[in-house]
C-alpha cells in the first residue's frame, strides 16, 4: 500500500502547507469518513465546518478559505482544491485490471484485423473483418468490434461495449462498461397503406475525435446517412441517449440520464446538466449552458444560460417561478 509524508504529498501539489502532522498518509478520503491516516478536501466553505469534527490528518483547502489546522494536522492550500485533489488521486490510484496475455486465447480476431503494436484484448472480445486498431488500444473482456471499425492509438474500450461496424474513433478515448456506438438510429414512417411502420435504413456511422470519454450505459446512433459526429475532448456521463446525426463540436460536457433527438447540433464547449432533454433539429451554439432537467425546443444563442421546460433564459425562468411562489 503506498503511503507518503505530509511533506512529499506537498511537494507534488506545490501547495502552502500550514501546520504539521507526523502521521503518514495512505489515501484521500471524505471528510466523515476519514481516518487519521487519510488527507481529505475542503473545496468551500460549507465544508469548513466539518474539518474540525474530521479524523482526517490533513487536508486539501482553497487558499480563500479561513481554517485552522489543528494539533497534529495539517492543512495545504491550493488556488484550485479540486484539480489539486485530481492530481493526488492520480498518486493514489491501484492502477487498471492487468492483462496476463497481450490477446486472450478466447478472443476471436478476423484474420483481415490490423491489430497495432502493444495492444490488449481481452477475454471474450470479438474483432471483425476489417477492423483497424492504432497502437497501445486496450479491449478488456467481452468488447465488440464489427467490421471495417477504426480505434484510434491509445483508446481503451471497458467490458460490454460494442462498437458497430464502419464506426471511427480518435486516440486517447475512453468507453466506459456496456456503451453502445453506431446503433441503429430510430426513424419510422407510418406506411402507405396505413397498416404499420416502415423502418427507414440508417446506413451512416459514428465518428468521434480525440480524448472523448463516454460513460456507461450511454448510447451514439449512427447516421441515418453521413455520420453522428463527437468532437475532441467531448465528455459525455453514464446513461446519456445521442441520437443519429447529432454534431457535437469540441470539449461539450453533458451529464448523466440526458437525451439528444436526432440532428442536434452543439457547439464548441456546450455544457448541458443532469436530465435535459434536447428536441430534434435544435442547434445550441458555443459555449451555451442548459440547466438540470430542461426542455429545449428551440435554439439557443452563443454563451446563454437557459433552464426549465420549455427551457428560455435563465434569468426570466427564475423570475417565473418567484412569481409562482407568491400566487400559492
Amino acid at each position: 500500500m503506498k503511503s507518503y509524508t505530509i511533506k512529499e504529498i506537498n511537494e507534488i501539489l506545490k501547495g502552502e502547507l500550514v501546520g504539521n502532522t507526523s502521521q503518514q498518509i495512505s489515501g484521500p478520503e471524505e471528510l466523515g469518513k476519514a481516518g487519521n491516516n487519510h488527507i481529505s478536501l475542503v473545496g468551500n466553505r460549507k465544508y469548513v465546518g466539518l474539518w474540525e469534527a474530521s479524523k482526517a490528518c490533513a487536508a486539501i483547502v482553497d487558499e480563500k478559505l479561513e481554517i485552522e489546522p489543528g494539533l497534529n494536522r495539517a492543512l495545504i492550500k491550493v488556488k484550485n482544491a479540486d484539480l489539486a485533489m485530481a492530481k493526488l488521486l492520480e498518486v493514489f490510484d491501484p492502477g487498471p485490471p492487468q492483462f496476463d496475455l497481450d490477446t486472450h486465447p478466447t478472443a476471436v480476431v478476423h484474420e483481415s484485423a490490423t491489430i497495432g503494436n502493444n495492444c490488449k484484448i481481452g477475454a471474450g472480445c470479438y474483432i471483425g473483418r476489417g477492423v483497424v486498431l492504432g497502437d497501445a488500444v486496450v479491449l478488456f473482456p467481452n468488447v465488440t468490434i464489427l467490421d471495417e471499425t477504426k480505434i484510434g492509438n491509445g483508446t481503451v474500450v471497458w467490458p460490454g461495449t460494442v462498437i458497430r461496424e464502419r464506426c471511427e474513433t480518435g486516440s486517447y478515448c475512453i468507453f466506459h462498461i456496456n456503451v453502445s456506438i453506431g446503433a441503429d438510429g430510430f426513424g419510422y414512417r407510418p406506411a402507405e397503406d396505413g397498416r404499420g411502420l416502415v423502418k427507414i435504413p440508417q446506413i451512416g456511422n459514428v465518428v468521434i475525435g480525440n480524448g472523448v470519454e463516454i460513460g456507461a450505459n450511454s448510447c451514439v446512433d449512427r447516421g441515418k446517412f453521413s455520420s453522428t459526429m463527437i468532437g475532441d475532448g467531448c465528455k459525455i456521463d453514464n446513461l446519456v441517449q445521442i441520437a443519429h446525426n447529432c454534431v457535437l463540436g469540441r470539449s461539450c460536457i453533458i451529464a448523466g440520464n440526458c437525451g439528444l433527438a436526432g440532428s442536434v447540433t452543439l457547439g464548441d464547449g456546450v455544457v448541458i446538466g443532469g436530465g435535459a432533454l434536447i428536441k430534434d433539429h435544435v442547434t445550441i451554439h458555443s459555449g451555451a449552458r442548459v440547466g438540470a432537467g430542461s426542455g429545449v425546443i428551440n435554439d439557443v444563442p452563443a454563451g446563454k444560460t437557459v433552464l426549465g421546460a420549455p427551457a428560455c433564459d435563465s434569468r426570466d425562468m427564475l423570475k417565473q417561478w418567484v412569481a409562482l411562489r407568491k400566487l400559492i
